[in-house]
């Protein structure tokens, strides 16, 4: 074990940008306790290390204890930590079985340096399992360890009960942050010099409903926008067709700022399937602001999910779902295979389709995915665009424009962190 002066934190995450951001608040909290980042050259094994898992598919899980497994397996004297969605439900396995030292769901981060000393005097394995007191925490974050882009959180949890999800389950109901604190954090991430703020939420369509009476998230987006006139660019990480009011629009056309790229989740074009699943909007509505937002941005980028293989989807049910995604002309399709989560309504419905089947039309959807990226992409050929440059390796650089069309370029320079303009090539 590493003497206390030399303190030092592993720290991994699966799944989406919400546990990349809690990720990095829990950093910001080791570092200022004098953690240090863990540098496997100089370091035989860290203090700690923390895993952030995710559930939203059996893979994930498969995934969360490989994680887990591999950590204890090649640093067994370091304090094992695993928090997130999948630690919500199998806690007591991540912890007798994995090895887990403590397990913390996804309440009570902004009390793991506790728990972190509790467990060093004790040295007895700690379950922290999740109540019904759904409120938000609040974690200082000023800077990033992993992410050139500065993620912001505005929301946690979810009350729409898709019925093929476990998110309202392990994150329990929605509740917002205030939008005071917003500002604030990222106010002061401009100041440090990020470029771009990407908002993240598990359901940021019900941002403000638990905390003001007439604010909501298109509010949130003004509010921002106005107090922050030097922000570079606002990316918003996902956005249910339910976001889209009146008010998203307009700002849509006023504020150049907004990346020209918004994630709008399908799911399902099938009109049968979107009511198994629970999902609440009318397909004709969603293509209806599809088009709107192309009114006022004909060039944005729009990507979406759809889960391919949902309990009784047919082949005229998946066709439907084929031929709308490709008349809705998406940049890019994210399919995901339908994945039963024990708990959920799906998991016993009748009719599941054949696993072979399921590969089968995922395929498809692919094919389609990428003509439709492709065909997106070769209308900026030649066209000069500013990007967001990343770190990569061995001085290779990855560069994201507005529209999230991706370029890598070798410099020997650290461009990490800068705006150029280059011109477009795929």
């Amino acid at each position: 074990m590493q003497m206390e002066k030399d303190l030092t934190f592993l720290i991994e995450f699966l799944g989406c940008k919400v546990n990349s951001y809690e990720v990095e608040c829990i950093a910001n909290e080791l570092e200022n306790e004098g953690y240090s980042l863990f540098n496997e050259a100089i370091h035989s094994e860290p203090t700690l290390i923390l895993i952030n898992t995710c559930a939203v598919t059996h893979t994930s899980v498969i995934k969360d204890r490989k994680m887990i497994r591999h950590y204890k397996n090649k640093y067994p004297n370091s304090l094992l930590i695993v928090m997130g969605c999948y630690a919500s439900f199998d806690a007591d396995y991540i912890s007798s079985t994995l090895g887990a030292d403590i397990v913390i769901g996804t309440q009570n981060r902004n009390k793991l340096l506790e728990l972190i000393n509790d467990y060093k005097t004790t040295k007895k394995p700690l379950i922290i399992k999740n109540n019904n007191e759904w409120k938000y925490e609040e974690i200082e974050l000023d800077h990033f360890l992993f992410n050139t882009r500065a993620y912001v959180k505005i929301q946690d949890g979810c009350n729409n009960f898709c019925s093929y999800c476990l998110i309202p389950f392990v994150r329990g109901r929605s509740r917002s942050r205030k939008k005071e604190d917003i500002l604030y954090e990222i106010s002061r991430l401009i100041s440090h010099g990020y470029k771009e703020v990407v908002l993240t939420g598990i359901d940021m369509s019900s941002y403000g409903f638990d905390l003001y009476d007439d604010f909501n998230f298109s509010d949130l987006l003004e509010y921002i926008l106005e107090n922050n006139k030097d922000l570079y660019r606002l990316r918003i990480s996902s956005i249910e067709e339910s976001n889209i009011d009146e008010k998203f629009l307009k700002l849509l056309g006023k504020y150049k700022n907004i990346a020209n790229h918004l994630h709008i989740p399908l799911q399902s074009g099938s009109k049968k399937i979107v009511e198994r699943m629970n999902r609440k909007y009318n397909l004709n509505e969603f293509k209806e602001k599809i088009k709107k937002i192309r009114q006022i941005r004909p060039d944005i980028a729009i990507s979406t999910d759809i889960i391919v293989g949902f309990p009784g989807e047919t082949e005229e049910d998946f066709l439907e779902t084929y031929n709308n995604a490709k008349e809705i002309n998406f940049s890019k399709i994210h399919v995901f295979p339908f994945s039963p989560r024990k708990g959920t309504l799906a998991e016993k419905m009748k009719d599941q389709v054949d696993g072979n089947i399921k590969k089968e039309r995922v395929n498809r959807l692919i094919e389609l995915s990428t003509k439709l990226e492709k065909d997106y992409e070769n209308k900026f050929i030649g066209q000069k665009m500013d990007f967001l440059f990343e770190s990569g390796e061995n001085n290779i650089y990855k560069g994201h424009s507005s529209n999230f069309l991706e370029i890598s370029i070798d410099s020997k320079e650290n461009i990490n962190g800068k705006i150029i303009d280059f011109i477009y090539k795929n």
